[in-house]
């Protein structure tokens, strides 16, 4: 099984996210505000300020992004299992439960958006970007044949996905490869281990870039992406 997938069982918790249920440490929390309402997921902040990343990413787009999108993705998806089965599930749990083989049930969009921008969060850092060090670099250049390579192909990913989506670096057969994939769509259904992503739905670059989805790629690349992240991702996979 891939890293970020065995963490998913129940009691467990994927180590790139603070999403976790009242029997494990963590920001994904089971509580009983009132007799007659659970909570089972609770919405993380950002590791860093909202202004942390300006001016490459605004406070004014984290505010919308992660105040008003993530939120609604987390909020949604308490409405929509509560009751249900899937209450006592871990949010990869409820992933891998409701893609069902590629025909979705209603709560796989808003757990995999919830899981995508816990992700997408934790993948950028103040003062990020330029060419990375450590053992990512040398898998890169050893699978891509170099690291300008490796962005040439990051970059066409994200620019390419048409309409809402994402793009990604993963391990896949212990091998790094270049994905994107549509709305919701993350590498955990494949059994691919996530390394690093970039949001491309509007949302994420339009207060900021308007239309210019590759401007925002390129100052991601250059000046946000958390490689200390991505090559501790690496480490664990390895391990």
């Amino acid at each position: 099984m891939a890293l970020l997938q065995n963490p998913f069982l129940v009691q467990r918790l994927p180590s790139h996210t603070g999403i976790a249920h009242a029997r494990s440490k963590g920001g994904l929390s089971k509580f009983r505000a009132a007799p007659s309402t659970v909570a089972l997921f609770e919405l993380k902040p950002p590791p860093y300020s909202f202004d942390a990343l300006e001016p490459h990413m605004s406070k004014r787009t984290f505010e919308f992004h992660w105040g008003k999108h993530h939120r609604a993705y987390v909020d949604n998806l308490n409405k929509q299992i509560e009751g249900t089965e899937l209450e006592g599930y871990t949010l990869g749990d409820v992933i891998k439960a409701t893609y069902s083989n590629g025909e979705p049930q209603p709560a796989f969009n808003n757990a995999a958006q919830a899981w995508n921008h816990e992700f997408f969060w934790e993948c950028m850092s103040p003062g990020g970007g330029k060419k990375p060090g450590g053992e990512i670099l040398k898998l890169i250049e050893k699978d891509f044949g170099s690291y300008d390579e490796f962005l040439k192909e990051f970059k066409q990913a994200a620019a390419t996905q048409f309409g809402s989506g994402w793009a990604w670096l993963v391990l896949k057969d212990k091998k790094l490869v270049v994905e994107k994939s549509p709305n919701a769509i993350n590498p955990l259904i494949w059994g691919h281990t996530p390394l690093l992503t970039i949001d491309v739905w509007e949302h994420a670059y339009y207060l900021d870039y308007q239309n210019r989805r590759p401007d925002y790629i390129s100052v991601f690349m250059n000046e946000l992406v958390s490689w200390d992240g991505v090559n501790a991702r690496l480490d664990r996979a390895n391990a």
